[in-house]
C-alpha cells in the first residue's frame, strides 16, 4: 500500500509591517542602550543596508524619537555618515521607588537620560491608597502631566512579591501590605490607562538598571543584591531578567545563612536579611533611636573615623553578607555581583570580610570567575530599572509612538 505524503502547510513569511517594526525596534534599541552612532555603525550593528537604515531613521525622527546631528569622520573610502542620537524627551517614563520610609521619583527619557532629578517624600508605612496619592503628588512636583504626548508610562519598584503582568502586590512585609492591586490604584490616582502603569520588584529592577546603565553593562549574567530593611536579589541570566514562574524569583533575603541566628519576621531563624540587613547593622553598631539612611550614614561616618565598635559591626555584617553572596555564586555562576542599598556606601569597609566569607563559602572554580562590586548607580539603580520597564513597550514597537 502506497502512503500519500501529508498535505503541505502553506509557508507564511513575516508580514512587511512586522519586519519593519522589528527593524525600527533594533535601531532604536541600539541608540537607546549604546548611545549615539552613525548610520554606518547602525547598519553594521543591525545587518541592515544603508538605504534601509536611512529610511528607518527618517521614520524614527518623524516620530520624535531620534535626531541626526553632525557627521562621522572617516579615514576610509566611504562617505561621512550622519550621527543619530536619541531624543530623550521623545519618550519619557515616570520612575518611582517605594521604600519603607520614603517614596522617590524621577523622570527618565530615552537613552537613560534623567530629565528631572530624583525627588523624595518621607512616609511611614502608608496605606496603598495613600501611596498612590503620594506618587501622583510626586508626578506633579516633577511637572509631569500623564496626558503629555511624550509620557509613555510609569514604572514602580516595590519591595515585595509583585506580579508584573498587572501590578498586583501579593506581599510586601516591610510595608505591611498583602494582596494589593497597586497597578489599578496608581492608574486611578494618575489618571492613566492601566496598561501604561508597570509595577515590579525593586531588586529585579535594580538588576535591570545596573545591567542597562551601571556596573553590569556588557555582562550577560548578573546578580544585584539590594540591602535595605530586607535583602532581595535581582537576577539577569543569559542577558535576560530571571523572574521565575510567578515573578517571585530572587527572594534571597529568606535564604538560610545562620542556623543559630535570630528569628526572622517570616517565622524562620537565621535568614540572610536577619543577619546582614539594616536592623542587624544598627543593632551590632549600637545605634538606637534612628533608622534608614540617616542611621546607616551615621555608621559609615563612625567607621571612617575608626570607631572600633562600628568597625566590628560592619565586619560582622560583611561576613554574613559574604556567606549569602557565596551561596548565590555557587548557584548561579554570575560574572558580576553588584551590591546596592546600604551595602554600596559600606562597601569599602565590608569588602574584605565579605570576600573572605565568599571564598570560604563558594567553590574556587566558580568564585574565581566573578567580580563583586558596589552599585554604580547608587540610589538611582531601581529608578533606572523602573524607567526601562516602562519604556520597554515602546522600544519593542516604536510605531506605537
Amino acid at each position: 500500500m502506497e502512503l500519500s505524503a501529508p498535505p503541505r502547510s502553506p509557508r507564511t513569511g513575516a508580514r512587511a509591517s512586522e519586519v519593519r517594526r522589528h527593524n525600527l525596534s533594533a535601531l532604536l534599541g541600539c541608540v537607546h542602550l549604546d548611545g549615539s552612532a552613525s548610520r554606518s555603525q547602525l547598519g553594521a550593528a543591525t545587518g541592515l543596508n544603508r538605504s534601509t537604515v536611512a529610511d528607518l531613521i527618517h521614520e524614527l525622527a518623524g516620530r520624535g524619537l531620534v535626531v541626526e546631528d553632525g557627521m562621522s569622520s572617516t579615514s576610509g573610502r566611504g562617505r561621512p555618515s550622519p550621527i543619530v542620537h536619541v531624543r530623550a524627551s521623545g519618550a519619557v517614563a515616570l520612575a518611582v521607588e517605594l521604600g519603607v520610609e520614603s517614596v522617590a521619583a524621577a523622570t527618565i527619557g530615552l537613552g537613560g537620560q534623567v530629565l528631572q532629578q530624583r525627588v523624595e517624600l518621607p512616609i511611614v508605612k502608608p496605606s496603598p491608597r495613600e501611596t498612590a496619592r503620594l506618587v501622583a503628588e510626586l508626578a506633579a512636583l516633577l511637572g509631569l502631566a500623564p496626558a503629555d504626548r511624550g509620557v509613555v508610562g510609569v514604572g514602580v519598584a516595590v519591595p515585595g512579591l509583585t506580579r508584573r503582568a498587572d501590578g498586583f502586590v501579593h506581599l510586601a512585609p516591610n510595608l505591611g501590605w498583602k494582596n494589593v492591586d497597586l497597578g489599578r490604584l496608581l492608574a486611578e490616582a494618575l489618571g492613566m490607562p492601566a496598561e501604561r502603569v508597570h509595577v515590579g520588584n525593586e531588586a529585579d529592577l535594580g538588576a535591570l538598571g545596573e545591567h542597562r546603565r551601571g556596573a553590569g553593562r556588557g555582562c550577560e549574567n548578573l546578580v544585584f543584591v539590594s540591602g535595605e530593611v530586607g535583602i532581595g536579589a535581582g537576577l539577569i541570566i543569559g542577558g535576560r531578567p530571571m523572574l521565575g514562574a510567578a515573578g517571585y524569583a530572587g527572594e534571597a533575603g529568606h535564604m538560610l545563612v545562620n542556623p543559630d541566628g535570630r528569628r526572622c519576621t517570616c517565622g524562620a531563624s537565621g535568614c540572610w536579611e536577619t543577619e546582614a540587613g539594616e536592623a542587624a547593622l544598627l543593632r551590632a553598631a549600637g545605634v538606637r533611636g534612628m533608622r534608614g539612611v540617616t542611621a546607616v550614614n551615621a555608621v559609615v561616618d563612625r567607621v571612617a573615623a575608626g570607631d572600633a565598635s562600628a568597625v566590628a559591626a560592619v565586619a560582622e555584617i560583611g561576613h554574613w553578607l559574604g556567606m549569602g553572596v557565596g551561596n548565590l555564586i555557587n548557584l548561579l555562576n554570575p560574572e558580576v555581583v553588584v551590591l546596592g542599598g546600604i551595602f554600596q556606601p559600606l562597601f569599602p569597609f565590608l569588602r574584605d570580610p565579605m570576600l573572605r566569607a565568599v571564598r570560604a563559602r563558594s567553590l574556587d572554580e566558580v568564585s574565581d570567575l566573578v567580580t563583586v562590586v558596589p552599585s554604580a548607580l547608587g540610589t538611582s539603580a531601581q529608578l533606572h530599572g523602573a524607567a526601562e520597564m516602562a519604556l520597554a513597550v515602546l522600544l519593542a514597537d516604536p510605531s506605537l509612538r
